[in-house]
């Protein structure tokens, strides 16, 4: 298993986005007294570790996911009040039975979801 681990920069619109918005949950999360955070989301088989670590990661990082149902998950992220818009979901330039969806979060990570299509 590989485990992407995207820099944030503010907890509560990480929050918002990654647990309100995209339906992932908090798995654990430390906050050592010396201040910061680091923590485990996940959605399924998606595992992403988000961090303000200066040392950890750096933002803009993107990961790619298979994804099973994506097209079920844009449905449900359009119905859904958020203060994030929902990207449209595109063929992939580099395969034309591959769909995708490309998220990025508030500090600029990608979380790009594919799916192979029939």
């Amino acid at each position: 298993m590989v485990t992407p681990v995207f820099q944030i920069t503010d907890y509560a619109l990480a929050v918002a986005f990654y647990i309100d918005w995209l339906g992932f949950s908090i798995d654990w999360e430390e906050r050592p007294a010396s201040g910061g955070y680091y923590l485990q989301v996940s959605r399924s088989s998606i595992v992403l570790h988000l961090t303000n670590y200066p040392n950890e990661s750096s933002a803009g990082a993107r990961a790619m996911v298979d994804f099973a149902g994506l097209l079920s998950f844009h449905r449900l992220l359009l119905q859904k009040e958020a203060a994030f818009p929902t990207p449209p979901l595109r063929k992939a330039p580099w395969n034309d039975r591959v769909m995708q969806l490309e998220l990025f979060d508030p500090a600029g990570n990608c979380l790009l979801l594919a799916e192979v299509c029939a």
